[in-house]
């Protein structure tokens, strides 16, 4: 088999080379010609159309010496070896380059002789109309071979493209440049009047965000491709609005952010997504790493399982690690966790660590073991009303869990452990077990050499057990929405948006503080249902079931008391967190009393200079 690959290999190159070939003389052959046409044309054009007798013959002769001198110098040049592409800018100066060179060596050839046998002007004239046909053969076979790679109008859908930036005039080049491609653009739109009636490669620009029903009609276009860089949410809304409305179907190209790491292609574009139409933007394109901490690292991953466990794993791989650690307790997380990154889950690697943050003994052994130098502890309970309900839950994995990791990573050089922004003013179980998550980290910050800080996440869209994901199960399910409050809002985040903070801590983050990202202005569930109600194929109600003990109708991002410090990036906020004594969790007894152990979680969490904090139901207590 690699023998059989080998010769097609072999016989492929082989092929282009001899169509390159082709190609090469064909194109000399033609500047040959133009070089003898030009010449004939300008001494034709000198005599007004009455050559004396001879003269034809002189300027043929002398258009071929000129063909010989264009050839010497292309030779130099390497103008036909395929150096540049064809009808390409570089192509078109090498071409025109050649083509004066060889005129003004013909010309000074001219020039010394008494009895010139052709008119001085001719060089310079015959020159020019040369170079005239040698571009123009070559915008022809440009322009035919473009045609023979257009996808086939028969089996293509015709598509408009709504935004012709850089990004859109990326995809048209690449939606026409797929003779098997799936869309075939038939227009375009955009709002900058400057574009108005501007064609790009034979597709013409119709109008601009007013214009998208009256552009589908004009043209048959059976689907419109939002294209517009980094735009905002209430413009891709209503051109998805005016698409449908045409009964288009439409379709997004992803940010830019999402397609750093490849030129744009057919296949980027997708179904739009509800991130797509959120009120809010997506600051992880602005928040450059600067340098790749995680390179030649033995790195720990912590519920490497869960939405925001596998991602980093996938994102830190791509960072080349020494050694990546994927620690669950769930093995089946761990069995999709494989085989989203290797293509199969024989599960017998090392990289793959069974285990529960529950076992004490059991984590400080694989810690000590293993030698992970940076840890990114992802791994916690975060389900609100069930914690609410089993605060001795949260104590022992979230709070004790923590506390097991941490006490092992006396020579670990970095610790992220991350949060929620629940933490910030706490009034919930899972509030108060992460803030205290937070502090246990600040008080191991000033215990051990490595650096121990924590980051801050929003709700994290399309993570299990978001609300994106409970709204599309209602939805699949034919049920309807149920949202808590009309006025409820969240603070959202991407999963990448969540990523990127924790590896931009793992680099900028200083001991015992919390990073925070700006997430922007907060979203309106009762918004998000509507849109996600609105992309349903049925009408789907909303259904409103009241705040539960817990919830807050607005999250904050910073604590009472928390300073706004954003020393490094302007969108990312670092707040000072007091440390807390293990010694103080101890007395945790995750089997007391409901009421109780809320009430002494909610101690914990307290700032140290706050001496009222909220209690179960959000009754107020005192701290000691």
């Amino acid at each position: 088999m690699p023998q059989d690959t080998e010769h097609t290999d072999h016989a492929q190159r082989q092929t282009r080379r001899a169509r390159a070939r082709r190609r090469a003389v064909a194109f000399l052959a033609t500047d040959t010609t133009a070089w003898i046409g030009g010449f004939v044309a300008a001494a034709w054009t000198r005599f007004e159309f009455h050559l004396p007798p001879g003269q034809l013959g002189r300027a043929a002769a002398i258009g071929v010496l000129a063909a010989i001198v264009h050839v010497a110098v292309a030779a130099v040049r390497r103008l036909y070896s395929g150096r540049h592409p064809l009808g390409s800018l570089q192509e078109v100066q090498g071409v025109a380059g050649t083509a004066i060179t060889t005129a003004a060596i013909v010309l000074l050839g001219l020039l010394p002789s008494g009895h010139r046998p052709i008119p001085a002007s001719t060089p310079l004239v015959g020159g020019a109309l040369a170079l005239l046909l040698m571009l123009g053969a070559r915008f022809a076979y440009r322009n035919r071979r473009d045609l023979s790679l257009r996808p086939d109008v028969r089996s293509s859908t015709p598509v408009l493209l709504f935004g012709i930036g850089d990004a859109g005039q990326e995809l048209l080049r690449a939606l026409l440049g797929d003779p098997r491609g799936r869309y075939l653009p038939v227009g375009a739109l955009d709002d900058d009047p400057d574009k108005r009636d501007l064609r790009i490669r034979g597709v013409r620009v119709l109008g601009g965000r007013h214009d998208v029903g009256r552009a589908v009609r004009r043209t048959g276009a059976k689907a419109v491709i939002f294209s517009v860089a980094n735009a905002d949410a209430a413009l891709i809304r209503q051109i998805r609005e005016a698409t449908l409305a045409a009964d288009a179907v439409f379709k997004v190209l992803p940010p830019v952010r999402d397609l750093v790491d490849h030129r744009i292609t057919v296949t980027d574009v997708r179904d739009v997504q509800i991130s797509d139409l959120l009120g809010r933007r997506q600051v992880v394109g602005d928040l450059p790493l600067g340098t790749n901490s995680l390179a030649g690292r033995r790195v720990l991953v912590t519920g490497a399982g869960g939405s925001i466990g596998s991602e980093l794993c996938r994102q830190v791989l791509k960072a080349d690690p020494g050694e990546l650690m994927m620690l669950d307790r769930d093995e089946s997380a761990l069995h999709g966790l494989q085989m989203s990154l290797a293509g199969r889950a024989l599960l017998d690697g090392p990289e793959l660590i069974l285990a529960d943050l529950r076992d004490d003994e059991g984590i400080r052994r694989i810690i000590r073991e293993r030698r992970p130098e940076i840890i990114l502890h992802a791994a916690a309970l975060k389900h609100l009303t069930l914690l609410q309900r089993h605060p001795g839950e949260a104590v022992q994995t979230n709070v004790w869990g923590t506390l097991s990791v941490l006490d092992a990573c006396r020579d670990v050089d970095r610790f992220v452990n991350i949060s929620t922004d629940k933490a910030a003013n706490p009034v919930s179980v899972l509030g108060y077990s992460k803030r205290i998550t937070e502090r246990l980290t600040a008080h191991a910050a000033s215990r051990f050499p490595g650096t121990f800080l924590s980051v801050r996440f929003g709700n994290v869209l399309s993570s299990r057990g978001s609300v994106v994901t409970a709204f599309q199960r209602q939805i699949e399910d034919g049920r309807p929405l149920t949202v808590t409050h009309p006025e409820v809002t969240r603070y959202l985040m991407t999963v990448q948006e969540a990523v990127h903070l924790v590896l931009q801590a793992a680099e900028i983050g200083r001991d015992g503080e919390a990073l925070v990202l700006d997430m922007g202005e907060p979203v309106r569930i009762a918004d998000l249902a509507r849109q996600m109600a609105e992309q349903a194929s049925s009408t789907v109600p909303i259904v409103y079931t009241g705040l539960r003990p817990g919830e807050k109708l607005h999250e904050d991002l910073l604590g009472a008391g928390e300073v706004d410090a954003r020393p490094l990036h302007p969108l990312v906020s670092h707040v000072a967190v007091p440390p807390l004594d293990p010694a103080d969790v101890s007395g945790l007894d995750p089997y007391d009393d409901t009421a109780k152990v809320i009430q002494h979680l909610a101690l914990l969490s307290a700032q140290p200079s706050d001496p009222t904090v909220h209690g179960p139901l959000g009754v107020p207590v005192r701290s000691h």
